[in-house]
């Protein structure tokens, strides 16, 4: 048998987790899920930074937070290399979706994505990394999805990409162990979100359904519980992920599906 030292874990506080005295950057921050992330942690104590394509929506966020705003499109590589990622907490989770058989997809929407969704994130973990391990302590959360772990079709770009984040993802953990650092993915299906709604037309003239039949039979037709998952559920669990008590959590991607990938 081998010994086995206790370790201490602070109480979780009352609130939920407590980030106070931590510096989090969130990328997509100015709506959706990624909002709803900075809300949580800025409500949990820490200091957000909001990541957003669109710079008036990211400076309202930043403004009713009292965080900072940075306007930075992350297809652009030179641009995500300006940065400042001198932070303890990153979340990864601008996205976008474009629907289309293979044979019809364009393949400079394909890039794109694959720079948005898996080439931006290695670039802000890699000038991330040397500060937290310098600090001894890191999160990284990966808002990856249930896609990240099944195909659906019309989907080419956003499944490679989710697929890659998930690998990319378990690397970090593997290489920042030593360094008090995590990473994990959270993979949801389909939340309440403008992206999801954008997709709803999309997946109608796909599969030749009216708009009110798509979300019933197309994006909940695998799920047990059947509705939209809402972003602050999503939330929750990211900020649970970066609080000290999650310190054994990395490696791995945390489901909120309503029982998709149970099948």
């Amino acid at each position: 048998m081998v010994a086995t030292t206790a370790t201490s874990v602070t109480p979780q506080p009352a609130g939920g987790p407590d980030l106070s005295g931590r510096r989090a950057l969130v990328t997509g921050a100015a709506g959706g899920i990624g909002l709803a992330c900075a809300r949580r942690m800025a409500a949990a104590g820490a200091e957000v930074i909001i990541v957003d394509l669109r710079a008036a929506a990211a400076e309202a966020a930043a403004a009713e937070l009292g965080g900072r705003a940075l306007a930075v499109d992350l297809s652009d590589t030179a641009a995500v290399e300006a940065m400042d990622c001198d932070v303890d907490i990153l979340v990864n989770n601008a996205g976008m979706q474009h629907v289309a058989p293979i044979t019809e997809f364009p393949p400079e929407i394909f890039a794109r994505i694959q720079r948005i969704m898996v080439e931006a994130p290695f670039r802000l973990v890699r000038r991330a990394l040397p500060g937290m391990y310098e600090r001894g302590w890191g999160r990284i959360v990966n808002i990856s999805s249930v896609h990240g772990h099944r195909a659906s079709p019309y989907k080419s770009a956003y499944v490679t990409a989710k697929h890659a984040l998930e690998g990319l993802s378990k690397v970090i953990a593997l290489e920042g162990a030593p360094h008090g650092v995590t990473a994990n993915c959270v993979s949801p299906a389909y939340v309440r979100t403008p992206l999801v709604e954008g997709q709803i037309a999309d997946q109608a003239a796909a599969y030749g359904l009216p708009l009110e039949e798509v979300v019933d039979q197309v994006m909940l037709a695998k799920a047990a519980i059947r509705r939209l998952i809402e972003p602050d559920e999503v939330a929750e669990l990211v900020a649970y992920l970066c609080s000290p008590q999650a310190a054994m959590i990395t490696g791995s991607s945390v489901t909120i599906d309503g029982g998709w990938t149970a099948h």
